[in-house]
C-alpha cells in the first residue's frame, strides 16, 4: 500500500477542489492510500471525509496577492515553515512513499518533499500571466522541484515550458475528467423552475464561476442582457461567490443586475451544492473567462450534462469545445463577438444537436475513470523508479 500526501489550497467545492475529491476518493484502496492535508476547514474537508479519505487541516499559508508586499513576504515565511513543520509531525509516522501538490499556490510541498525524503508530483492547474514576477518565479520553483509536473492542458503546458524551467520530459498533460453519472442529461432539474420562478418555456443560459477579477460576470452581462430585448422568454443566471474579503465584488455584481430594465429575468445565486442539477436546467453555458482558464471544469460538467458551451477562444476551452459542434468559441475578450455566437446558436436551432456532441465528447475524451487511471500509472512509475 502506497501512502500519498496530498495538499491543496482551499477547502471549497470549486474547480480544482472538485477534481482533488474525485481523484482521491477513485484511486484503488488495494494500491494507493490518498492522506489529505487542508489549509482550513469547509465543505471539501466534508465531503473527504464523507468519503472515508484520511483528511487533517492544518493552516498553512497559500501564495495569494495579499502577501505581495514586504510586511507579507515576512509572514508568509513564518507560517510557511511553522506550519510546514505541524504537517510533517503528522504524516512523518505514516511512511509517505510520494507528495502530491493539487496547485502551484502551494509551496508547502518543496519543504516537504526535502524533509521526508521522496518525490513530488505538482499538479498544475493554472495559466499565470500576471503579475509577470510571480508566475516566473513559481515556474521556476516547479521547475525545479517537482519530479513529475502534470499539467491539466496543452494550454498550461506550453505556458510552463515557454519560461524554459523544464526539461522536455518532466511535462506531462492530463485532462481532468468529470463523472458522466453525477452530470447527465437524464436528471430531474424541474425543481429550479420553481424555487426561480422561472416559466417552464424559458430559455435559460448561465455562468458558473468565482466572482473574482478575470471569470468574467460583467463581460456575461454586456454580452447577454441585450438579447433580453429580443428573446422574451430569455433568463439569464450568474452563479459563484467571492473570495473571503471580496465580498465587494458581488455587491457590485447585484447592483449591476438591478440597475437593468430586465432585471427580474435575471437570476444571481451564490454557490451552491447542485451544480449537477444547474447544468442540467442550463439549456447553454457561457464562459466568459477574460484570461485564459486552464481548463474549465464547469466545461466538463455542462458537456456531461449535455448542454452546449459558448467561451471566448483563449485556454483549456479551445481543446474542448471544437467550435460548430459542442458549441461556438468567440473571439478573446469580445462581448459583441460572444453575443453573436449564442444568437447565431438561438436562431439556427442548435441546442439539442451541440447538446448531443458535447456530451459525446466528454464520455470519450475527458471520463473520470481515464483521469484517475493516469496518475495512478504516474504515481507508480515515480514510486518504483
Amino acid at each position: 500500500m502506497e501512502n500519498i500526501l496530498y495538499l491543496h489550497a482551499g477547502a471549497e467545492m470549486y474547480g480544482a477542489d472538485k477534481i482533488l475529491l474525485e481523484l482521491v476518493s477513485g484511486l484503488n484502496p488495494d494500491h494507493f492510500h490518498p492522506i489529505v492535508v487542508l489549509p482550513e476547514h469547509g465543505i471539501l474537508e466534508k465531503k473527504l471525509k464523507e468519503n472515508n479519505v484520511e483528511t487533517y487541516v492544518i493552516p498553512y499559508p497559500i501564495l495569494r496577492r495579499k502577501y505581495f508586499n514586504v510586511k507579507g513576504i515576512l509572514q508568509y515565511v513564518s507560517t510557511y515553515y511553522s506550519s510546514s513543520k505541524k504537517i510533517k509531525e503528522i504524516v512523518e509516522e505514516k511512511r509517505i512513499n510520494l507528495i502530491h501538490v493539487n496547485t502551484a499556490a502551494v509551496l508547502e510541498g518543496i519543504y516537504l518533499k526535502k524533509q521526508l525524503k521522496v518525490k513530488l508530483v505538482w499538479h498544475i492547474h493554472e495559466i499565470i500571466l500576471s503579475p509577470a514576477i510571480v508566475g516566473k518565479a513559481l515556474n521556476y520553483l516547479v521547475g525545479k522541484y517537482s519530479d513529475k509536473c502534470v499539467a491539466v492542458s496543452d494550454a498550461v503546458k506550453a505556458n510552463l515550458l515557454k519560461s524554459g524551467y523544464f526539461k522536455s520530459n518532466q511535462i506531462d498533460v492530463i485532462y481532468n475528467g468529470v463523472d458522466s453519472h453525477k452530470f447527465t442529461p437524464s436528471l430531474d432539474s424541474s425543481y429550479l423552475y420553481d424555487e426561480w420562478n422561472i416559466p417552464r418555456d424559458a430559455i435559460k443560459i448561465g455562468m458558473i464561476g468565482r466572482v473574482n477579477a478575470w471569470k468574467g460576470q460583467n463581460d456575461f452581462l454586456e454580452a447577454l442582457t441585450p438579447l433580453l430585448n429580443q428573446y422574451h422568454n430569455l433568463y439569464l443566471f450568474i452563479i459563484g461567490s467571492a473570495f473571503r474579503g471580496q465580498e465587494w465584488r458581488v455587491h457590485k455584481l447585484k447592483k449591476r443586475i438591478l440597475e437593468d430594465k430586465n432585471s427580474k429575468r435575471i437570476v444571481y445565486s451564490e454557490f451552491r451544492s447542485d451544480n449537477n442539477y444547474i447544468q442540467n436546467f442550463f439549456d447553454l453555458l457561457v464562459l466568459p473567462s477574460t484570461s485564459p482558464d486552464p481548463l474549465p471544469t464547469v466545461v466538463l460538467e455542462a458537456m456531461a450534462s449535455g448542454t452546449p458551451v459558448v467561451g471566448y477562444r483563449h485556454g483549456g476551452v479551445t481543446e474542448m469545445i471544437r467550435n460548430g459542434k459542442d458549441g461556438a468559441l468567440a473571439n478573446i475578450n469580445d462581448p459583441i463577438d460572444l453575443r453573436q455566437k449564442v444568437e447565431n446558436i438561438l436562431d439556427n436551432g442548435k441546442l439539442s444537436l451541440y447538446g448531443k456532441n458535447a456530451r459525446a465528447r466528454q464520455e470519450k475524451d475527458f471520463s473520470i475513470q481515464t483521469f484517475i487511471s493516469n496518475f495512478e500509472e504516474i504515481y507508480t512509475k515515480l514510486i518504483t523508479s
